[in-house]
């Protein structure tokens, strides 16, 4: 009865969503439906969409539906919050910060799974480094007329402590998300999580953007994906810079294996907003490992070609 009543407590635990786009409400419905108290916090637009239309998850998981999601504009209208999970697009970033600092001056700890590293340091400039935990996600959808569509098995979410004082609402956050419809990892070594995570989503969505190839074509020709992982040791390379220490061969090897459990249609985020017309990531994945590149006196010539490519479609095209 004891673990019970303890369990019990360990999920109360409020948390708000900010963006309720594929990712931030693809979670959001999936913890709502484990039972937690979430909060989506979104711009007008998305939630004259969300009350009209509720919030509608096609899966190859299992779909969802939330008739009623609890939708705010402003965070001076969340009177609780614990948990802050941020999922909008790198460029996005700065305009959201004075609603950060509302939720965290109520003591809110912030998990972003945004693309890329360098919104860490500026989140912890921003708001301290208590607040800010370790996390990132895998997973493959997108928006149909605000409608998310998952269309990969992979739905994971990672998340660590990046200080001690974040470690027991690491282990509630964990105690909802076994009730719920995702895979998680709670994990000490999320530092290397992250790292692991932005040299494969560099790789993987500058080739893919670049080449306009899904990952089925990319993994067939056999220079292509040599390209491909020639970009993932560069991005080896940075993470050890940086004291990160990635592996070798055995790095390479499971970059190439993921792309091989992808089904052939599939993607990267970047290249479907590039479909789109939409602004691109770019500065947030390519431009990032290139500024902190330089920064330890370090090239990185496919990245910057890479990246000299995409930059004329950076802001959208028709």
């Amino acid at each position: 009865m004891w673990l019970l009543l303890e369990k019990e407590g360990m999920m109360e635990v409020n948390i708000t969503i900010i963006g309720a786009g594929a990712v931030g409400g693809y979670f959001g419905a999936r913890l709502h439906d484990a039972g937690a108290n979430v909060t989506f916090l979104v711009r007008e637009k998305r939630k004259k969409q969300l009350d009209e239309d509720g919030l509608n998850v096609t899966s190859v998981n299992g779909d969802t539906y939330l008739k009623e999601p609890n939708v705010v504009t402003n965070a001076s209208d969340i009177e609780a919050c614990d948990l802050l999970i941020l999922s909008v697009k790198g460029y996005h970033l700065d305009g959201i910060y004075p609603q950060l600092e509302v939720l965290v001056n109520k003591g809110a700890k912030i998990l972003p799974l945004l693309n890329g590293m360098e919104h860490y340091e500026v989140l912890e400039k921003k708001v301290g480094q208590e607040a800010v935990i370790g996390g990132l996600c895998f997973i493959i959808s997108t928006l149909d007329k605000g409608h998310i569509v998952h269309t990969s098995k992979q739905h994971d979410l990672i998340f660590g402590p990046l200080k001690e004082s974040q470690r027991a609402l690491c282990k509630k956050l964990a105690m909802i998300l076994e009730q719920a419809n995702v895979n998680f990892t709670c994990t000490d070594e999320i530092q290397n999580e992250i790292w692991n995570k932005y040299a494969f989503i560099t790789a993987y969505s500058g080739v893919t953007t670049a080449s306009r190839l899904e990952i089925g074509a990319i993994r067939k020709q056999k220079e292509t994906l040599t390209l491909y992982k020639e970009v993932a040791e560069e991005m080896r390379q940075l993470a050890e810079a940086y004291g990160v220490n990635l592996g070798g061969d055995q790095f390479l090897q499971s970059i190439e294996e993921k792309s091989f459990q992808f089904p052939e249609y599939a993607t990267s985020s970047m290249h479907q907003d590039f479909r789109k017309g939409l602004p691109l990531e770019l500065d947030s994945l390519q431009g990032g490992a290139l500024r902190m590149a330089e920064s330890k006196g370090l090239k990185l010539p496919i990245i910057k070609t890479l990246y000299g490519l995409l930059k004329p479609f950076e802001s959208g095209h028709a």
